[in-house]
């Protein structure tokens, strides 16, 4: 029995099949947890010494520092990635071929590119040329691991908005232009809205990329929350041993808490989009008519029955002799 046009409804077999699967698929994965859990127990990764380390102010203190920092890049790549992501896609459809031209290379270059090798270029340039950057060589490791993130993630959320793009109806526009509305009219009001409402839980999965790519960081050292958490595994020495594996975890852990906080932010802000009172209102319905103000159909010109109902009212109406009026005497 076919369930839709892409997808066959599978048979007893094939469910029979699908179930042992799974079974077997989830036997494995849990195996494979307990083995690496059971081999780092072997180890005495588990002790309570080693996760005692976490009661100290100072790391936590150089965690929550990292924590900061990282969101601060965040959150400046983040809206730089949008802002350019707009601009890019909106520069795409431009009726100037070299501004079409130059987004598009733009978006291609960068998308090719791996992010990793964008960072550390763009580090090594500030590092270069510090005396002559002023602010930014300063800072030149937060400002390569931002426009790093910037120019790699506007350009994939530039690709994400021609989607949305694409996916409005043609005829929305052609009625768009022939309502007589310019090009930016149809770009701002009625492009970009859609294009944003539907490829809202795309934006959002690419703003969570981006969280997790702050981590790049630590290759150009600057402290993020993944350096902080090597640079404090490397320098803290419990029994002998380095706490690698409880600092990773409460890292990891770090993180998915941040990028599931930023999931949950998306789909709130999507359900009020849903619930938003948006489109043409639909009037209420007028009062019913009395039935003595409706015209019959009979009285209408070339109704049926319309020479019966003149002549019947020719008829009734008095007759008078006009030739026995005067000029300017009142008809009756």
């Amino acid at each position: 029995m076919s369930a839709s046009v892409l997808y066959d409804a599978p048979g007893p077999k094939a469910r029979t099949r699908n179930r042992l699967y799974t079974v077997v698929g989830t036997l494995a994965v849990v195996g494979l947890i307990v083995f690496v859990v059971a081999q780092l127990a072997s180890k005495d990764q588990f002790a309570a010494a080693k996760w005692d380390i976490f009661n100290y102010a100072n790391v936590r203190v150089a965690i929550r520092d990292g924590i900061l920092t990282t969101l601060k890049v965040f959150a400046a790549a983040g809206a730089l990635s949008l802002v350019f992501g707009v601009v890019l896609a909106v520069a795409r459809y431009s009726d100037h071929r070299p501004i079409r031209w130059f987004a598009t290379g733009f978006i291609e270059l960068f998308r090719a590119i791996p992010l990793l090798i964008t960072i550390y270029a763009l580090w090594v340039l500030f590092l270069t040329y510090k005396s002559d950057l002023g602010v930014i060589g300063e800072n030149n490791a937060f400002w390569a691991l931002v426009i790093g993130l910037t120019v790699y993630n506007s350009s994939v959320q530039a690709e994400v908005l021609r989607a949305g793009f694409q996916a409005v109806p043609r005829g929305q526009v052609e009625a768009a232009y022939a309502l007589g509305l310019r090009k930016y009219q149809v770009m701002t009001m009625l492009l970009l809205p859609q294009a944003i409402r539907s490829m809202l839980p795309t934006i959002i999965s690419q703003l969570v990329v981006t969280l997790k790519d702050t981590s790049l960081g630590y290759i150009i050292t600057y402290a993020e929350l993944l350096y902080a958490a090597r640079k404090l595994a490397n320098n803290t020495l419990v029994e002998g041993e380095y706490p690698y594996v409880p600092v990773l975890v409460v890292t990891g852990t770090i993180y998915v808490l941040m990028c599931l906080a930023l999931s949950g932010l998306a789909n709130w802000i999507e359900r009020r989009g849903r619930r938003a009172k948006t489109g043409i209102k639909v009037a209420a319905a007028a009062e019913p008519v009395a039935e003595g103000g409706l015209m019959d159909a009979a009285d209408l010109p070339g109704g049926a029955g319309h020479g019966a109902a003149a002549s019947e009212a020719a008829t009734e109406r008095p007759q008078t002799d006009d030739r026995s009026e005067g000029p300017g005497s009142p008809r009756s």
